[in-house]
């Protein structure tokens, strides 16, 4: 059951491209996207990476699972998860499954179907006994899930397109906007808009400028982001807690300890996303990590307001 006073942002899947488990990734997570909101008495659940596996054993321990489940794009790293998540096989638990359609035509529903069609996994979708429904949505549109959560939808600029999803609840709002490159010459007004005033965003900070901008090895048109423009997006919205997510899969984690400490020298208010953690988005803070054992250290006393 979800907290009806508790607006919240936790982090199962932070990385992009491929998961990458092993002794070099252990302390921000090798699993591919997935993030839990629990807003007020709905649960959202944005990407089904290889994190959602992990959140579906979680939720196993709990009684008959309703979740609004949203999809930014089908490469293979947001959807890895689907086939895995085990309450989708569970009778008496309901799935509203959201996602825009692609430019072949194809709906979130056929493409979640065709990745366990054979020969590429043993069953199909039809197996799964749990009720679920498919929604097509596109960019602009604004959804009302019920007790005062609505969620709006933005286009973000990535091969074959993906969507940014906001949602808002009682003044507070979140942003899950991952697989979008930035442009070299003005900030992506799609961006901005879904972005406005957002207590936290969720960002695609895939590389560093200088990996995005490598003479031998350039990044441009891969349709992911940095977190020097993260930052500076994170400015011009006025987001109050940014949050680095989708990390490469080649940063290990003493890597992300240096971009991490590079972040927070220009922006105490922010942090790079790990499995596990937990933020707050009515007070900004950051509860630490979670579902991976303990807590494993206090709240932190920043605040996003």
């Amino acid at each position: 059951m979800v907290h009806s006073s508790e607006f919240v942002v936790q982090f199962w899947g932070v990385r992009g491209s491929i998961a990458t488990p092993g002794l070099s990734t252990v302390r921000y997570g090798g699993n591919t996207s997935c993030v839990e909101m629990r807003v007020g008495s709905k649960r959202l659940i944005f990407d089904g990476g290889t994190g959602l596996r992990v959140l579906g054993q979680h939720l196993l321990s709990q009684g008959p699972i309703e979740a609004h489940m949203f999809f930014s794009h089908s490469h293979w790293d947001h959807i890895q998860g689907f086939p895995f998540f085990r309450p989708a096989f569970i009778p008496g638990n309901r799935f509203h499954i959201y996602g825009g359609i692609a430019p072949n035509g194809a709906t979130m529903k056929q493409r979640l179907s065709d990745q366990m069609l054979h020969p590429n996994f043993p069953v199909p979708m039809q197996i799964m006994q749990s009720e679920m429904h498919f929604h097509d949505v596109q960019a602009g549109q604004v959804i009302d899930l019920g007790d005062g959560v609505t969620v709006e939808m933005g286009a973000l600029n990535h091969p074959n397109t993906a969507m940014g999803y906001r949602v808002m609840w009682r003044g507070y709002s979140a942003v899950y906007a991952t697989d979008t490159e930035h442009y070299s010459d003005h900030l992506d007004e799609n961006l901005l808009h879904l972005c406005r005033n957002a207590d936290v965003l969720v960002y695609d900070a895939c590389y560093t400028d200088e990996e995005y901008h490598d003479l031998k090895t350039s990044k441009k048109g891969w349709g992911h982001s940095t977190w020097q423009e993260a930052l500076q997006l994170s400015q011009a919205a006025q987001v109050k807690y940014p949050v680095m997510f989708h990390h490469d899969p080649d940063h290990d984690d003493e890597f992300l300890d240096r971009i991490e400490a590079q972040v927070k020298a220009i922006a105490p208010n922010s942090c790079l996303a790990r499995e596990g953690l937990v933020v707050s988005v009515i007070s900004g803070a950051d509860y630490g990590l979670r579902e991976r054992g303990t807590v494993d250290r206090e709240p932190s006393s920043v605040a996003a307001g």
